[in-house]
């Protein structure tokens, strides 16, 4: 009864499927035509690829954008993983419930954000701090780690955040895996790296990397962050793409269509990557 075509996960998800192909293919259908200059508001109703010209010239902001949004989203998602396979590993060993992690993630990235940004800035708690105690002569001595344009700020804000959902990725792979292995790989006289390596690593491979790439494609199109946490120059690729929309002349909306569509790509690439990789 259950193989009837009926019965399908995919005919139950036909509703919401539904509605969502629309809303979607009926936003990329305006940001396309937006792309290629077609304004009805100013007139202009001939497409031209002078907005992807423009956008793309060698001299333009779109390449040093590009470059600063792929540093902090690479810098972030490995850092992050890194850390999440340190912090889950320990974790695992003293069967901790980590009930701290869940408690990280209720909080919204715009809210850890501005925690950070009240925390570290040069006239935040932490400078205040630090001129009372005399190790700074005045609260502007604090380092840079907030609106720098390293994008240190905005790499602490997402490491904050993703530690916790990769942490609790792997704990799940972790906990739901039998513990015979590395038993007997310690009766064996493995060592503790050895079992990291041979055993650890390979059960939670395919969930941490499917986890990484979910991470990348979100701080690669996420806007709050960068926008709060940065500075203006340079800018990651969502905020130019907002500055470029909201510019007065509707003349350079086009090229922030183009801008928006260069992160929709990439992020659905990454997207069907995990997908794939979730798979395995």
């Amino acid at each position: 009864m259950r193989s009837h075509p009926l019965f399908a996960p995919w005919f139950s998800l036909a509703p919401a499927l539904t509605i969502v192909m629309v809303l979607l293919g009926a936003s990329l259908w305006y940001a396309v035509a937006e792309s290629l200059g077609v304004i009805g508001a100013i007139g202009q109703n001939q497409p031209s690829f002078s907005a992807y010209r423009a956008a793309f010239l060698p001299a333009s902001e779109f390449w040093l954008s590009l470059t600063f949004s792929l540093w902090v989203s690479l810098a972030a998602t490995i850092l992050s993983a890194a850390g999440a396979l340190i912090l889950a590993v320990w974790l695992s060993e003293r069967n901790s419930g980590g009930f701290a992690l869940h408690w990280n993630l209720a909080f919204p990235h715009l809210v850890w954000s501005v925690v950070l940004l009240l925390i570290l800035s040069q006239s935040g708690l932490f400078s205040r701090w630090a001129a009372a105690l005399g190790l700074i002569s005045t609260p502007a001595e604090f380092p840079v780690l907030v609106r720098d344009r390293f994008g240190i700020g905005i790499l602490l804000s997402y490491i904050g955040k993703e530690i916790p959902f990769l942490t609790i990725t792997i704990l799940s792979v972790l906990r739901s895996q039998p513990v015979g292995y590395d038993v007997v790989a310690e009766n064996l006289g493995a060592s503790r790296w050895q079992r990291l390596r041979y055993i650890t690593l390979p059960q939670v491979m395919p969930a941490l990397l499917a986890g990484s790439l979910l991470v990348f494609g979100f701080i690669f199109s996420s806007y709050e962050v960068p926008a709060l946490l940065g500075v203006g120059y340079p800018r990651a690729l969502p905020v130019l793409a907002l500055r470029y929309f909201l510019d007065p002349d509707l003349r350079l909306r086009p090229t922030g269509m183009v801008i928006s569509l260069v992160i929709t790509a990439v992020t659905l690439v990454v997207a069907v990557a995990s997908l794939r990789m979730g798979e395995k």
